[in-house]
């Protein structure tokens, strides 16, 4: 054999040793598949997902921010005014109700009328206003012309002095019964008068009825300031000595409110202080409605809150995807309350990274398939 041949023949092997090869490490269809179309193996902790099947399976991204406060207890409460939010409206006079203008549950002025009361008394004042009326004048006149006798030297001054003493008075007793009616909204010509709202709020009681009577014994109408109110509650023991005046407490769904006192006395029957916080007026607040309020003290350093749409159970276990560079990661999280449609996480995200708050169903599904 010639040494060509035998070159031809060495090179013609060689080619069929590598082909070979190939064929053996090639993957079975015959092709790679990118990493960006699948799902990275549970040990990578990612799945792979482009831009544009994100946009597909309706992903949406927020940044995870930093928790100032995290839910410490859930607490049952009673709603109820402040001590000096609650005014009893009585009649300031015995009479007989004519009329009333306003019922149980409606929301007043201040000076607005409630209801209007015929009274024997505003009718006798007003009859005394106008006999003062009379005397007034007459003195007031009689102190005009004694004092023009006087300054002509006519008469002594004295009995000058004298009648400008008495239309004084008469004066002084005219300005009394006129304040008098005007106090109490009367009306000496008719003998009624109007009870009027000494506060701005909410009727909360409303014992009265045309034709009945009433006097200064009673309180025909109760008034509920409408711009705040309070919850007392039961603070269980374990939370004592965590839970201060100044911290925050929320009424569900979005009230906010301040504690104002904790008790200091642990009562033995159900282990647990008084807790008193003031809120503001809102949809649903109503005093006498049993509640619950969730009680906020300060979040641990590093603490995120998060929606509660962001977190998902996989294994049962609390997980949330974390947006990385070609993908989404799956970190277990640790959950440090829920409160008003959010959730405190103390562990497992760092503020400011973004997460996924829609489309987490699909990439729970995507990560199960794995």
């Amino acid at each position: 054999m010639s040494r060509r041949t035998m070159l031809f023949s060495g090179a013609a092997a060689l080619v069929l040793l590598l082909a070979g090869l190939w064929w053996l490490s090639a993957p079975p269809g015959g092709s790679s598949i990118p990493a960006a179309q699948g799902a990275a193996g549970p040990e990578s902790g990612v799945l792979a997902v482009d831009a544009r099947r994100a946009a597909q399976m309706g992903i949406r991204l927020a940044p995870a921010g930093a928790a100032e406060e995290a839910p410490l207890a859930t607490i049952p409460a009673m709603i109820q005014p402040p001590a000096n939010a609650r005014v009893a409206v009585a009649a300031t006079f015995p009479g007989t109700v004519l009329r009333t203008l306003v019922v149980e549950g409606d929301s007043v002025r201040r000076g607005q009328p409630l209801a209007v009361i015929a009274s024997r008394d505003v009718l006798t004042i007003g009859a005394d206003l106008s006999r003062a009326h009379a005397r007034s004048g007459v003195a007031q006149a009689n102190a005009a012309r004694l004092s023009q006798l006087s300054r002509e030297g006519i008469i002594a001054g004295a009995r000058a002095d004298e009648a400008n003493a008495i239309a004084a008075e008469a004066r002084a007793d005219v300005s009394e019964k006129s304040r008098i009616l005007a106090m109490v909204n009367g009306h000496g010509g008719s003998g009624s008068y109007k009870l009027t709202a000494p506060i701005a709020g909410r009727i909360t009681s409303a014992a009265i009825q045309a034709g009945n009577p009433v006097d200064g014994t009673t309180a025909p109408y109760v008034i509920d300031a409408a711009d705040r109110y309070e919850v007392v509650g039961q603070l269980p023991e374990r939370l004592i000595g965590q839970v201060r005046p100044g911290m925050s407490v929320r009424l569900l769904p979005d009230l906010t409110g301040r504690i104002v006192a904790v008790g200091s006395t642990i009562d033995p029957a159900t282990r647990s202080a008084s807790l008193k916080a003031e809120i503001p007026a809102g949809p649903g607040v109503v005093a006498g409605r049993a509640t619950s309020i969730v009680i906020a003290g300060p979040a641990p350093a590093g603490a995120v809150s998060v929606p509660d749409a962001a977190i998902t159970m996989i294994d049962g276990k609390s997980m949330i995807f974390v947006a990385e560079r070609g993908g989404f990661a799956i970190r277990p999280v640790t959950s440090g309350g829920t409160s008003n449609g959010r959730t405190v996480l103390l562990s497992g995200v760092r503020p400011g990274e973004q997460i996924v708050v829609s489309g987490t169903s699909a990439l729970k599904a995507l990560a199960t398939a794995q």
